[in-house]
């Protein structure tokens, strides 16, 4: 790992939340039944992890492991409980003012874009906010819009945006105060396949010139093919941190082979593989080449059926999540 921009050490921190029921009815009765109804949640439990400058680095779990909370912390808005916390040199919390001055966050369902001023007010008012030099601003705002194509779009109300071009008018804004470290929370969400494809370059762009991205979607999707790097966090503690093939090995070696035959299947049966289905002219197996030979699997399909194609490939790493929450009986995400 590179020299860590980011330290978290027994990190912990606890809510206290209604438990519901009934509550009686009635002045102070009322006041003490609220009381005793309430409960305490431990939203993160002794949670650990390093992230070094420039890393790129998916954080999933289902809902309410305590991405939110995690982020909120590395992002000056809540104190944790206990721990400790270092986000380039400093305690986000105790020196929140520089500390958002080095950051940049974008959330998929929120906007920092005023919605009914064109794109390029909204970076000027940012510019006020952030007391940017004129000419530093105007060298990283012309920067970005060639870089996130938006010429075109600068003059346009934000409402007047679709969900892919304010996305990206979003990552300029949330970078246009050059920030070291980036917060994406659902960057893709509700966007189509060309646009999201779009942002997945933009982000990988942006690692390549240094920035440190955290990444927090529920779209594994997005984290399989951007992340080197994933955390997988729940019940409040971190229960993965490495590559997505080092998930695979951990929780799943099992492999998907497609073939396409030149003919309708009648029926399909095999010794070597489980068929997960059987229709048309495909058949979809699923089996263990660490116990089965992909060859030998290969070799008795092509024996006893005529092959148009075949090819192989891993668990959906949707699939490959799920099963590790269902392991550790957590709620899928």
């Amino acid at each position: 790992m590179s020299e860590p921009l980011i330290e978290v050490a027994g990190l912990t921190k606890r809510f206290r939340v209604s438990a519901g029921g009934s509550g009686t009815t009635g002045g102070s009765r009322t006041l003490r039944a609220l009381v005793a109804r309430r409960k305490v949640v431990t939203a993160l439990d002794e949670v650990s992890f390093r992230i070094g400058a420039g890393e790129l680095v998916g954080y999933i779990g289902p809902n309410g492991a305590g991405k939110s909370t995690t982020v909120k912390i590395l992002s000056g808005i809540l104190v944790p409980d206990a721990g400790r916390c270092v986000v380039a040199g400093r305690v986000p919390w105790r020196e929140r003012v520089a500390h958002v001055a080095t950051i940049g966050v974008v959330f998929g369902q929120r906007s920092q874009l005023w919605w009914d001023l064109p794109v390029i007010e909204s970076f000027d008012l940012l510019r006020d906010i952030y007391r940017l030099q004129p000419a530093a601003y105007r060298e990283t705002r012309d920067e970005l819009i060639e870089l996130l194509a938006i010429a075109p779009l600068l003059a346009v109300p934000v409402r007047q945006l679709s969900l892919g071009q304010r996305m990206r008018c979003e990552l300029a804004a949330a970078l246009l105060h050059r920030p070291r470290l980036l917060f994406l929370d659902e960057p893709t969400i509700g966007l189509d396949a060309v646009a999201k494809l779009a942002v997945r370059d933009i982000i990988r762009r942006l690692q390549g010139r240094g920035v440190t991205t955290i990444l927090t979607t529920h779209d594994l999707d997005d984290v399989e093919a951007l992340c080197p790097r994933v955390l997988v966090i729940g019940a409040g503690s971190i229960l993965f941190d490495g590559s997505v093939a080092d998930l695979r090995a951990g929780v799943d070696r099992e492999r998907i082979l497609t073939v396409d035959l030149e003919h309708e299947v009648g029926s399909f049966a095999t010794s070597s593989a489980t068929v997960v289905s059987a229709a048309g002219r495909r058949v979809v197996l699923r089996y263990d080449p660490t116990r089965i030979p992909t060859p030998r699997i290969i070799e008795e399909v092509a024996r006893d059926n005529d092959v148009r194609d075949l090819y192989i490939e891993p668990q959906p790493i949707d699939e490959l999540v799920a099963r590790l929450y269902r392991n550790l009986e957590l709620e899928e995400a």
